[in-house]
């Protein structure tokens, strides 16, 4: 047991804008879920400010509360008083991961989580044997069996978002530079993502043909690596730092317009590099240079406009619901421009569902850590979303993608998901939707 060391603590004065008011509660869904007030930005808060004070310690009792935070921002769109919980929940998770001594089980899968996800050169090692357990029919009888489940909560949960596995996922067919189509209005960079290039390779793709269509030159430096967001999120800092670094170094003397990503969880750590490197005096303002050029791909598209025609993906109306995710939502307040985009396609009808600003339980690698909780949100939100009739689904994020995907099949739905940007590559080509 410990408290907080004297390196970046949760700051008093950010802690005392807090006026316990409880608007966060309603909005919070770790507190839904749980019900207890520690698990609330609120209750968090008290236990910052009790360590600081030295009236409670680092301790496996107060981790929890911390580890139970999704990290989905939603308390901080929420809060009247402007209280800036995502610098204190940022400034808390470090402070924990230093302080803390976890169990076995959780410095087990911890290790493996942040020694393969952030390394796609490692992941992609993985592909094929994930391939044959898919096409070998392992993966049915594991999953018949629930045998997992009973082993490893956490090692189950991760392996019911497994994406299906293509025969050439790990082929990457994307050259450095790809040309703009007609005159070259822009000049951008594009973050090919980590789980994004391996499992969800046709969005990187559909990315690349919509802003070319668009007249956008794009360049893929080959030596990028992981936006740092999975580490940034879990409090490892040094891992962090060390991945932000490699991330600008690899996009540095491109003379670029914009650096576009099309993942939201990346998306907003990306654009949060001045403070991960805030303490690195040769990077700071690098960082901070950087992120001022980081776009969501419909955040850039809705600024540029877009000038290529845009055909019907249905031969007749389309019922269509966009799902926020909330690191696009809360954390880059970015909500109107995705529909905005969706709407100029011909025949499309907008939905909008139930607690559309209610995370679905993804949030990184918190579906692996709080399977419970998180099952459990993914289920309202699948649900929710079935509820607005809609027949296609829009998502923004592979995380967020994965966990809809898992609990729609679970309820036996048949509504289909694809990334904005893929909706928008259809129907600059002229594809139709084949609905189920």
């Amino acid at each position: 047991m410990s408290n907080f060391d004297f390196k970046n603590p949760p700051e008093p004065k950010l802690i005392d804008s807090c006026v316990h008011c409880g608007f966060c509660l309603s909005t919070c869904p770790s507190y839904r879920v749980i019900g207890k007030e520690m698990d609330s930005p609120r209750g968090r808060i008290y236990l910052m400010d009790a360590i600081n004070q030295g009236e409670a310690t680092v301790d496996t009792t107060t981790a929890q509360h911390f580890d139970s935070c999704l990290g989905c921002l939603a308390c901080v769109t929420t809060c009247p008083s402007g209280v800036k919980y995502d610098q204190l929940i940022a400034a808390t998770r470090p402070q924990i991961e230093r302080n803390l001594t976890r169990s076995l089980p959780d410095r087990l899968i911890r290790t493996l989580i942040f020694n393969l996800f952030p390394y796609p050169n490692r992941l992609q090692h993985l592909l094929p044997p994930l391939w044959l357990y898919q096409q070998s029919g392992l993966q049915r009888l594991i999953r018949k069996t629930g045998i997992l489940n009973k082993l490893t909560p956490r090692l189950a949960a991760m392996e019911a978002i497994l994406p299906q596995v293509t025969d050439n996922a790990w082929q990457n067919d994307l050259p450095n530079v790809i040309p703009a189509q007609g005159k070259k209005r822009y000049r951008v960079g594009m973050i090919l993502g980590c789980v994004q290039r391996l499992f969800f390779s046709p969005v990187n793709e559909a990315t690349a043909r919509v802003l070319t269509a668009n007249g956008c030159e794009v360049v893929i430096p080959p030596s990028q690596g992981c936006c740092a967001a999975l580490p940034a999120h879990q409090g490892q800092e040094l891992q962090a730092q060390a991945l932000a670094r490699q991330m600008i170094d690899s996009f540095s003397d491109q003379d670029l317009d914009a650096i576009i990503i099309n993942a939201a969880g990346c998306g907003h750590t990306l654009k949060e590099y001045g403070q991960i490197l805030a303490d690195d005096p040769e990077y700071r303002a690098k960082g901070k240079q950087f992120s001022l050029k980081i776009k969501d791909i419909q955040e850039f598209l809705a600024e540029i406009k877009l000038t290529t025609k845009l055909h019907p993906l249905a031969s007749g109306e389309l019922n269509l619901v966009y799902q926020d995710a909330c690191h696009l939502l809360h954390g880059q307040k970015i909500s109107l421009q995705p529909r905005q985009l969706l709407k100029q396609i011909p025949g499309i009808k907008l939905h909008e569902p139930l607690d559309a600003g209610l995370c679905c339980g993804s949030a990184g690698i918190y579906n692996m850590l709080q399977p419970e909780t998180a099952d459990e949100l993914g289920r309202q939100k699948a649900n929710n979303l079935i509820n607005t009739g809609a027949s296609v689904i829009a998502s923004p994020n592979p995380g967020c993608s994965l966990q809809i995907q898992k609990h729609l099949e679970l309820q036996g739905s048949n509504v289909q998901l694809f990334h904005p940007v893929e909706l928008l590559d259809y129907s600059i080509q002229g594809k139709q939707i084949q609905l189920n």
